[in-house]
């Protein structure tokens, strides 16, 4: 085990480079089992997350090589094996092996997902949806077993627009006979990077980013060569650790559309915001305006940065109200914020943040994106050095994080436990 040190005080200067998006590679990787030639993803980013993906399409027989940020996926020869062991378990993003396989082998066996653990997130869309499609589940030994006798197009209305089951719904309509209609789907760019992805592969999908995709299954899928879209969430983070530290940082490969919601937020605050075709430049200022945040599914404020953009917050004049939409109990860097001096009380959805002055302490990581949200506390802390333990659950999100600061002048180091 390790930990994370931090000396803050640092303005952050200079630029940095995005990788491939987590939350879409976790899904492509699923997606390309569905073919029976190789599949080439580039701009793959460097985490854990996805070496646990690898270990569990290995198991499967796949057959993977990755050289720098680019992976090559045979599944040619993969076969069907029950998927409820610890490595399933470790990760949330596995549940994607239900639709993938159902779409390849018209059955499935799963294990129920793991991941953060901030708040029970239930899988009763995607199950809804393998069930419209002819799919008979039902739930043994702690994992969940799927079987279609033949694997149908249908009409799916989602009663929560939800990432997971819109790309688990899309991955078995893929291979199903006939069209599916997904209605109230989400809109997030992973969706369409998916849809992308699976189009380029053979299938027919029309509509992902909308509200309405629909789905023309094929029988048959084929390789090709896919480059994953920038990560919005870590570019988020930095741009937020920009303005924290009132630093002046470019970030580069960027889609400054996917982070339009964020931008408005940090120039309503009094961030100077520079958008060019793949970049964004973010200046800090001494002072900043305290504002009202609402997180809400996309293209609204990302639940993501709701943590990181607590941080930020403490760093405003006056009192800031940070609402969650999307999730009411991802407060958990609260009481560590508080540990290091933030004035933040949570009242139900929304965390009600006071301007305060951080300094170093010992902090705990609780989940991902709560342990973003101490790294840039420890980054603008006045005094002390910040201690982060957990630092696993910061590896399954962000790619060099330590070399990127330290790239940017920040006095950061891991050290082993």
């Amino acid at each position: 085990m390790e930990r994370l040190l931090i000396t803050g005080g640092r303005p952050l200067r200079g630029s940095v480079t995005i990788c491939g998006a987590k939350n879409s590679a976790l899904a492509l990787l699923p997606a390309a089992i569905l073919s029976e030639s190789v599949v080439t993803l580039d701009n793959l980013p460097e985490l854990s997350d996805i070496e646990v993906f690898v270990c569990i399409l290995e198991e499967l027989g796949t057959k993977i090589e990755r050289i720098g940020d680019q992976m090559t996926i045979d599944s040619r020869n993969i076969s069907l094996v029950s998927m409820n062991n610890e490595l399933v378990q470790k990760l949330r993003a596995s549940y994607y092996l239900m639709g993938a396989l159902l779409g390849r082998f018209g059955e499935a066996i799963i294990g129920l997902p793991g991941g953060c653990n901030f708040e029970p997130r239930p899988i009763d869309q995607h199950i809804k949806g393998f069930e419209a499609m002819g799919a008979e589940v039902h739930y043994e030994h702690g994992a969940i077993h799927l079987r279609a006798k033949k694997l149908s197009g249908a009409k799916i209305y989602l009663d929560v627009a939800s990432v997971g089951a819109t790309i688990n719904i899309m991955l078995a309509a893929s291979r199903a006979k006939g069209v599916t209609l997904i209605e109230n789907a989400a809109k997030e760019p992973e969706i369409i990077d998916v849809a992308t992805l699976l189009n380029a592969m053979g299938a027919k999908i029309k509509g992902a980013g909308t509200e309405t995709i629909r789905i023309e299954g094929v029988v048959e899928m084929h390789g090709c060569r896919h480059s994953i879209i920038p990560d919005r969430i870590q570019i988020g983070t930095y741009m937020i650790m920009a303005a924290a530290t009132r630093g002046d940082v470019t970030v580069e490969n960027v889609i400054p559309k996917h982070m339009e919601a964020l931008t408005a937020k940090l120039q309503e605050m009094g961030v100077e915001v520079i958008e060019m075709d793949e970049s964004i430049r973010v200046i800090g200022k001494d002072e900043y305006e305290s504002i009202d945040v609402k997180a809400l599914v996309y293209p609204g404020f990302a639940t993501d940065l709701q943590s990181p953009m607590t941080t930020l917050l403490t760093q405003a004049n006056g009192i800031s109200v940070l609402t969650d939409n999307v999730y009411n109990a991802r407060f958990k860097q609260v009481p560590e914020l508080q540990k290091m001096g933030a004035k933040i009380r949570v009242e139900g959805r929304s965390a009600i943040i006071e301007g305060s002055n951080l300094r170093g302490a010992k902090v705990f990581a609780t989940d991902l994106r709560a342990g973003a949200a101490l790294v840039i506390a420890g980054l603008i802390a006045t005094s002390g050095v910040t201690e982060i333990h957990g630092v696993e659950y910061i590896d399954r999100g962000y790619d060099g994080l330590v070399n990127n600061l330290r790239g940017l002048g920040a006095e950061i180091w891991r050290e082993s436990e």
